[in-house]
């Protein structure tokens, strides 16, 4: 049943009456440099945020034996993050609706060189319509939209008739590993929602991630004398071909699979960082490639590591210098499988109706080529996995904005979505 149209539009009110104060909430979030490995203060902050509105909290650390015994889970690394995960609990007087989980990131990718933003990359900034920063469309501006759009219902005297939780993961950016966490915590919902930045748009498809390194070593000598010497910088090249060579056959298999036959390359390999040799005037002795690749749905994220592996030692044995010194390749961050959501649930459709509601325009769906930490929830909780959002620009890269008309027409649609979900029940 659609919502009473008198307390739709007292919803729509509230959002809108509140907006200036979730904007100011979202910069505060922004003003945090939390990248991987400095998300302890902001996870602090937003403990404060969510045990100030009456949440039940619950603080944890990631618990490396489990996660790594899991299938969906990331080894860890000096680099992986030590911060909690933070969650707060709202429990109605009495469960009478569908329980719900609303999940948000707070780690951010690094924001490079500084002198190519417009503004400094942490002094989030509107002009016009955009609201300017590092993190802010991925995915701060969601973060807050989960809180506020709660404190859309309080506005109006009421609360969701259902369990609600908030969880605020880390790791996302780098191994999934925090939502990961909160799955092997035991928290479950009937149905989840993820505001990433996604256009407006309902994620029907999503990609699986891989992280890997890739190690070559060569054999020093003076440049005067390279001729006898073996470059591991450009033996790493080398490699990096038959990279793209695999690539190129994964993109080639994307024949009668669903939300992807129709993308002109739904796989993409980046290679995103290079390091190698000690010295301009000596041949370098070594040289490591970080690397990412997305893998269909189905496809199993250790079968896909093995084919990667086995295309590194085939194409070794052809090469003159690496067929006495193989490469290694080691997996270090995202082990991620894909997911595609199914039609047809009823969350989806309760989505749907809050989304014209608050823009107008039918929901329409699509398909993502990066990592969404829904996978999490569809592949391992089985349950509808709801990643949707506002309009954004540059995330990841220089200027990153999100549209604050969207914005606000998105945490709209939440507020509608979880008072027609969770049902609604007196603040208490």
């Amino acid at each position: 049943m659609p919502l009473d149209p008198a307390l739709r539009d007292r919803i729509v009110a509230a959002v809108a009456e509140n907006f200036s104060e979730q904007v100011a909430h979202t910069q505060a979030l922004m003003r945090f440099p939390s990248t991987r490995g400095e998300e302890q203060a902001i996870q602090d902050f937003v403990f404060r945020t969510f045990r100030e509105r009456g949440y039940a909290m619950d603080r944890f650390a990631m618990d490396r034996a489990q996660i790594e015994a899991h299938p969906g889970g990331a080894r860890f690394t000096p680099e992986h993050s030590e911060a909690p995960i933070v969650v707060g609990i709202h429990r109605p007087r009495e469960e009478r609706g569908r329980s719900l989980i609303l999940q948000a990131h707070v780690d951010v990718v690094p924001a490079g060189p500084a002198d190519l933003w417009t503004h400094p990359p942490f002094e989030p900034v509107v002009e016009g319509d955009w609201l300017y920063g590092r993190g802010g469309a991925d995915m701060k501006a969601g973060h807050a939209a989960n809180l506020f759009a709660l404190d859309a219902l309080g506005r109006i005297g009421l609360q969701p008739a259902a369990t609600v939780t908030l969880q605020s993961v880390v790791e996302e950016e780098s191994t999934g590993n925090g939502a990961l966490m909160t799955h092997l915590r035991g928290y479950r919902a009937d149905a989840v929602l993820i505001p990433e930045p996604e256009e407006e748009m309902l994620v029907r498809a999503n990609t699986g991630v891989l992280w890997f390194r890739v190690e070559v070593r060569g054999r020093p000598v003076h440049v005067r004398e390279m001729g006898t010497g073996a470059n591991a910088i450009d033996a790493a090249y080398r490699v990096i071909g038959a990279l793209r060579a695999l690539e190129e056959r994964w993109n080639a298999d994307k024949a009668g699979r669903r939300h992807f036959e129709g993308e002109a390359h739904p796989i993409n390999l980046n290679i995103g960082r290079i390091e190698g040799g000690d010295w301009a005037s000596s041949v370098p002795a070594w040289c490591r490639i970080d690397c990412r690749i997305a893998i269909y749905p189905g496809t199993s994220a250790a079968d896909a590591a093995r084919e990667i592996e086995a295309a590194v030692q085939a194409f070794a044995r052809d090469d003159v210098f690496l067929s006495n010194s193989p490469p290694s390749v080691t997996f270090h961050g995202f082990f991620a499988e894909g997911y595609v959501l199914e039609e047809g649930s009823e969350a989806e459709a309760v989505l749907a109706q809050a989304h014209e509601a608050a823009t107008g325009a039918p929901l329409k769906s699509f398909m993502t080529a990066g990592y969404l930490d829904t996978r999490v929830h569809a592949l391992y909780d089985r349950v509808p996995a709801l990643c949707y959002g506002p309009k954004s620009e540059n995330i990841h890269g220089f200027d990153e904005r999100v549209s604050l008309a969207s914005l606000r027409r998105i945490t709209t649609a939440m507020a509608l979505f979880v008072a027609e979900w969770c049902g609604t029940e007196a603040a208490s």
